[in-house]
């Protein structure tokens, strides 16, 4: 009976053993402050736009093509300093950014310089606006990446307005040549009558659907999204009227 009882206590040892050998340390999930790809087909969104995340395609590029990416200064033909900034590809390759620091980011202290004989865009073009450099600070901070999405809201033609949709859609891709003392063609798109006045003629919607027979726009740049363009063609059908 002793032995018996002695070979049940070894028994119930080893089982325990054996059991607490198999248990595992769950790992702790991993965090980070990193935005998703979302070109990614598997990842959370699949391409859909995140407001948190800044694209470049979409954000990013349409920036520095307007006010940088000009004839003499940073296209492709000119490449001012070796500098081109038409594409991803150019920018990275060219423009001495340092992803997640935009401190040590050659771009970002060029469009931040106190000095404007240093700043770019160089003067008289006026300098980007807060809302630009702190867009392209935030892009070089998620990585610098060359990020795009497919924007699944409906496009809005029907109610709109010149300061509520066309002068945004000019700000983003247009200003940076037709704004100022100095605007490229004598067309500044950030006064109305001037706005008014390519729309009327025909040449808006020309430039913008890059048809033929017009210079394309934007200068050196892909068409506008084809939300944009309809929009635009709302307003030009509409009669372009001030609202």
């Amino acid at each position: 009976m002793k032995k018996q009882h002695t070979w049940r206590l070894l028994l119930s040892i080893l089982l325990t053993m054996s059991i607490a050998g198999c248990k595992h340390d769950v790992p702790e999930p991993i965090v980070t402050d990193e935005p998703t790809d979302p070109t990614d087909p598997t990842g959370p969104g699949s391409g859909k736009c995140d407001p948190n995340v800044v694209y470049f395609q979409r954000d990013v590029l349409p920036v520095l093509v307007s006010n940088c990416a000009i004839s003499g200064c940073h296209d492709a033909t000119t490449r001012q300093d070796g500098v081109q900034l038409t594409d991803y590809a150019s920018v990275m390759r060219t423009a001495e950014i340092e992803p997640g620091d935009p401190e040590d980011s050659e771009l970002y202290e060029r469009i931040t310089e106190d000095d404007p004989e240093d700043r770019m865009p160089l003067a008289p073009r006026a300098p980007l606006s807060s809302a630009q450099i702190a867009l392209i600070r935030k892009w070089i901070e998620q990585g610098a990446k060359d990020l795009t999405c497919t924007d699944n809201t409906a496009c809005n033609t029907t109610n709109v307005t010149f300061s509520g949709t066309i002068k945004p859609i000019f700000s983003k891709y247009c200003t940076g040549c037709h704004s100022g003392a100095a605007p490229t063609g004598g067309i500044n798109l950030t006064i109305y009558d001037h706005a008014a006045g390519v729309a009327k003629s025909g040449r808006l919607v020309g430039a913008v659907t890059h048809a033929a027979g017009f210079e394309p726009m934007p200068q050196g740049g892909a068409k506008l999204p084809a939300c944009e363009i309809n929009q635009i063609k709302a307003w030009v059908d509409a009669g372009a009227p001030n609202n």
